[in-house]
Order: C-alpha cells, then sequence, then structure tokens
C-alpha cells in the first residue's frame, strides 16, 4: 500500500553523500548514477537472576520474556550479546514494527529515492509520477540482486545488474520492449508466459508519512501508525512541527551522517529514551566547556534546582507501547539564549509566534528532550533536532544513522549557525556522541563474557513510584535525574515482540493499565493547566 505524502514535503533537501557537512537545503541528484554507494547496514538474551549468578546456558535460550524481570527491576545481560536472541529480532520484531525510513524532503520529486534499512532488510524509499511514496524491498525478484546501489538519487527505472530486471520506481517490472527493459528475452526465456504483475520489487504493504516523517511496517496485519503510536504522537508533533509552532514546517539538512559502533543497538534506544542518570558523569567534560547555543557552562545541577529552572518540571513519560521521553514541562520557560545577537533575535521572535500559536502549551519545553518511538528511531526535538535511527547488525554491532532536521521557512544564517552547531554536538565526531559511543561500546564488550552473562543488569531506580498520567497507556516518573521506569516499558514491550506473540495479544497487553502500580489519583495532563482554555 502506498500513500500520498502530506503537505510538509514541498521542498527539498537531500544529497548524494553521507557527509553531512555539505550546505542545507539543497536539491536530489538528477540521476542514479550519481550518489555513492550504499553502505550495507544489518540487529540481543538474557535472565534475570533472584539471587546470585544465574546459570542458564547461552543456547536453547526459552522465552525472553523470562530474561526480562520488570518486577524486580533486573534485565539479564544476554539480551545484549545472544545469538539466538538477535535472530529472533530480526525475525519477530523488525519486521512487525513501524519503522522510521526517512524524510519526505529527501525525495520531493517523481523518481526521487533513498535507501535505507529496516531491520537487515535494505529498502528503497521512492516517489513515484502521481507522487505517491512507496517503500520497496531493495533485491531483484529474479536472483536477489540489489536493484540500487547508491544512497540517493533520481531515476526513471532501476535495473538489475545481474541479469537486467527493470522495475519503476513503484516496483512494477517495465514493461517496455527491448533486450534492456523490463525482462530482457522475454519470448525466448520465458515464451512470454511470465506474469509480470506478480514479479515486481516487494511492495511495504503499510506506509505512512506523519508530517514529512516517513514510516512503513511490513507486518500485513500490524494496526494503523497511530494505534501504534497512540498519545506520543505529541513528541512526534514537536519533533515534526517548526519552533513556531507551524505543522509539518521542517525539512532535513542535506546528507546522513552514519557510522558504526561495537555495541548492541538497544542500548541507543535507551539512552534517548529516558536516561538522564548519565549526564553528570558521562557529559562532564561538555558540560564543562560549554557547547549549549548560548556559548557559556552549564551549571551543577543544584543550581538549576534551585533558581527554578531545568529540574523544575523534570519527569519521564513511559508507554505500555514501549515509547518513551524525557521532558521539563514547566510553564514559562524562557526562550534558548544564543550569544550571537541575530540569532538570538530570531529564536526570541521565533518563540513569540509559538506561544501566540500554542497559547499555554507554547509555554512548554516539554516535547524537546530526548525520546525515542519504540523500538529504534530515537530523536531530539530543541537543540541539535536531529534523528538517529539504530540499524541493528549483530548483537555487538550497530549501525547508527543521523538526520538533522531545520525549520523550512528558516533564513540562511540560522541554517549555516544551526549546521555547525549541530555537527560540533553529536554525530562521530561530536562532543557528546562520543561519550556516548565509549559507554555503549565496553559495555557491550564487557557483559560478552561467560561470567559476565550470569548477573543481570539493575533497573530499579524509581520502582514502584510511578505518577499516574492521563495520556494513554502511560505512566510518568517524577525523578528529576534517575528513574527508569521508561527503561523498564521498553524491555517489556522489547520481549512480547520477540516472543513472537501475535498482534491480539500485543494489543491485549498494550491496554494494560500500568496506572494501577503508580496509585490512585488525578494524572499529570500534557499542556494545559487550571485556568487554560
Amino acid at each position: 500500500m502506498s500513500t500520498t505524502t502530506d503537505s510538509t514535503t514541498d521542498t527539498a533537501g537531500t544529497a548524494d553523500t553521507t557527509d553531512a557537512a555539505d550546505t542545507a537545503a539543497g536539491s536530489a541528484t538528477d540521476t542514479a548514477n550519481a550518489g555513492t554507494e550504499a553502505t550495507p547496514t544489518g540487529t540481543g538474551t538474557g535472565t534475570a537472576t533472584k539471587a546470585g549468578p544465574s546459570t542458564v546456558p547461552h543456547s536453547g535460550v526459552g522465552p525472553v520474556r523470562d530474561l526480562v524481570d520488570v518486577a524486580r527491576g533486573e534485565i539479564s545481560r544476554e539480551i545484549f550479546v545472544n545469538e539466538e536472541i538477535h535472530r529472533r529480532e530480526l525475525e519477530h520484531l523488525f519486521p512487525r514494527a513501524w519503522l522510521f525510513v526517512g524524510h519526505a524532503t529527501q525525495v520531493p520529486r517523481p523518481g526521487d529515492f533513498f535507501s535505507s534499512w529496516m531491520g537487515s532488510d535494505p529498502v528503497l524509499l521512492t516517489r513515484d509520477d502521481k507522487g505517491e511514496l512507496h517503500v520497496l524491498l531493495n533485491s531483484c525478484r529474479h536472483r536477489g540482486m540489489r536493484v540500487c546501489r547508491y544512497d540517493e538519487g533520481n531515476t526513471m527505472q532501476f535495473t538489475c545488474p545481474y541479469h537486467a530486471w527493470s522495475y519503476s520506481v513503484d516496483g512494477s517490472l517495465v514493461h517496455t520492449p527491448g533486450d534492456l527493459h523490463g525482462v530482457p528475452q522475454m519470448k525466448a526465456a520465458y515464451d512470454n508466459k511470465l506474469k509480470r504483475e506478480q514479479w515486481g520489487l516487494v511492495r511495504c504493504p503499510h506506509v505512512r508519512s506523519y508530517k514529512g516523517l516517513v514510516f512503513a511496517n511490513w507486518d500485513p496485519d500490524a494496526p494503523p501508525f497511530e494505534e501504534y503510536v497512540g498519545d506520543f504522537h505529541w513528541w512526534l508533533d514537536n519533533l515534526a512541527d517548526a519552533f513556531d509552532g507551524t505543522e509539518g514546517g521542517t525539512e532535513v539538512f542535506r546528507g546522513v551522517l552514519k557510522w558504526r559502533i561495537k555495541s548492541n543497538w538497544k542500548f541507543v534506544s535507551e539512552n534517548f529514551l529516558g536516561d538522564t542518570y548519565h549526564g553528570a558523569s558521562t557529559h562532564a567534560s561538555v558540560e564543562a566547556v560549554g557547547i549549549g547555543p548560548g556559548g557559556r557552562g552549564k551549571r551543577r545541577h543544584g543550581e538549576r534546582q534551585d533558581q527554578g529552572g531545568f529540574s523544575r518540571g523534570r519527569m519521564k513519560t513511559s508507554f505500555r507501547l514501549g515509547h518513551g521521553a524525557s521532558d521539563n514541562l514547566a510553564y514559562e520557560v524562557p526562550y534558548p539564549e544564543f550569544a550571537e545577537a541575530d540569532m538570538d533575535e530570531y529564536f526570541k521572535s521565533v518563540w513569540q509566534k509559538r506561544t501566540e500559536r500554542l497559547r499555554a502549551q507554547g509555554r512548554l519545553l516539554g516535547g524537546r528532550g530526548p525520546a525515542t518511538l519504540f523500538p529504534n528511531m530515537s530523536f531530539a526535538a530543541g537543540f541539535p533536532r536531529s534523528i538517529l535511527v539504530a540499524h541493528p547488525i549483530s548483537p555487538t554491532e550497530t549501525e547508527v544513522w543521523r538526520w538533522f532536521l531545520v525549520d523550512r521557512d528558516a533564513p540562511g544564517f540560522v541554517r549555516e549557525w544551526l549546521r555547525r552547531y549541530y555537527m560540533r554536538y553529536a554525530g562521530p565526531a561530536g562532543m557528546t556522541e562520543q561519550d556516548d559511543m565509549e559507554n555503549w561500546d565496553y559495555a557491550t564488550q564487557a557483559s560478552r563474557g561467560v561470567v559476565a552473562r550470569r548477573y543481570p543488569y539493575n533497573y530499579q531506580q524509581g520502582l514502584g513510584q510511578e505518577l499516574p498520567s492521563d495520556l494513554d497507556r502511560a505512566v510518568h516518573s517524577h525523578h528529576a535525574i534517575a528513574g527508569e521506569v521508561n527503561a523498564r516499558a521498553f524491555y517489556r514491550r522489547w520481549a512480547e515482540f520477540t516472543d513472537a506473540l501475535p498482534w491480539p495479544e500485543l494489543t491485549r497487553l498494550a491496554a494494560t493499565d500500568d496506572r494501577a502500580v503508580a496509585g490512585a489519583g488525578g494524572g499529570i495532563e500534557i499542556g494545559r493547566r487550571e485556568g487554560d482554555d
């Protein structure tokens, strides 16, 4: 099934290189022959011990739900290093989850394509001559060769280099006479009996463009995207909407940063969905030099808290669906301060427009903190505003892709400032990302040993102290810095998918009211306060 894009897809922002140092908002390449060759990507098990080390063997793994003890806050290291569990993830999780594949502004014109991945499968995000988006398996139906080996570009058709089977950008076998069009030697080799309509590229049955964010799902029985996301859409809105509140008013910078790390992909997702605990120690040097928009060193956590700043209203939001976010929900949060006068003036005006358009909700900084849409789309809607996808290659290796977003109407000097800031802050050469990568790498490698696997990780922060929420199938944690409710919910949902539970059972479990463990009382409603209309 294909879908037409929404109004967010009217400008281009693509490049034929994986380097994000190019200029912002360029046009797509004109031919499939222009571009760098796409790199392959490819995607953990555990026993929660109750007393002393576990003796569960590394082979013959049973249900992975036995390895995720949410009630005790213990999760086995096996889920991060075990080959069998990695195989189950590829078979039962990624083909059934809604996955982010790219941004609509990467394919603005008919014939545009972008090479991406869904779990272990290479795919092509394309736009046909009717303006519709498609997600196609990048594998020829004849012998399986990749029909496109470029990162992105524009083409009339994809021709397999092996035997020259040719496909249109909607995946159909080309029906044009000639030796190198459609199926070569159709009459001689197939006596004209090959049923072309049955042998096009495999199309993803579900494709959804949400304010320019393109998601896909291989499972014909999967629920609609809106049901899968639930009330978490508020965080996606803050990512996709312009800073002034204009719906879907963003586009991507040219290029996608890509790099590999010797780590399990779940460490990346967990880091974004609510791990604020690591910041003070992991990013101490970054905090000291102050690379934020204001160009000043950040104050200590206690100072910020005493002055009613960053920590006031800080909380985590955990969804039974596996999504999670960490936010500052305080009102009257001032707009970000910039060292440069022109940047400061621009964002001051943008912030004023935002509060006028969104009223009470516009005064929230909430929705701009780090978040993860289950299972592997992580993002931040503030600074740097970016999307990070952890592609699984093996239990102990991950390929990370990072997109950067910018307001479509942002002037040139703002784009250039943000482009440089994004590269300085994030990515393989970014000051914060290097800190995180070292943690993820060494945590994975130190958990591979025979003895190490016998001892679970501790996920007990805030256990039993969750707060009820008015959001559907969600709870909050009031802990400003600590609190692992998001991680516990993520791994519980991960185990349910990886154990191949059918959709009726997944739906039933997702409807479980987590607020029962949070106690009675009124919930926290995002975006409103007493007295607001």
